[in-house]
């Protein structure tokens, strides 16, 4: 495990439920090629957090990656669902942008 990761578990022992952290992990993962790592990370910010709008671009591109396209079709709506919701428009485009890849 590299460095990063070992200081993000050690925060996340402090801060169990931060969603910003558990995010930062799960990229660290997908960068050292751990993708069951930062799947599990993602999953356990959309069950704590499913207002966390980042984690659905990421999950969704993770699941493309494994060959799981229903699934990453799926999240990238449920995201879309949640940042209009959130009014955070900038990540409503980004996951359509990513729906429509895969859709059409």
């Amino acid at each position: 495990m590299n460095d990063r990761v070992n200081k993000l578990l050690v925060f996340l022992k402090e801060s169990p439920d931060d969603s910003f952290l558990k995010h930062a992990l799960a990229l660290e993962y997908i960068k050292a090629g751990d993708d069951m790592e930062a799947r599990m990370m993602f999953d356990s910010n959309l069950e704590k957090d499913p207002g966390y709008v980042a984690t659905y671009y990421h999950l969704g591109k993770l699941l493309e990656r494994v060959g799981e396209q229903q699934k990453a079709i799926a999240i990238y709506e449920q995201g879309m669902a949640v940042a209009k919701k959130a009014g955070d428009m900038h990540t409503y485009s980004e996951l359509q942008a990513a729906h429509e890849d895969l859709v059409y």
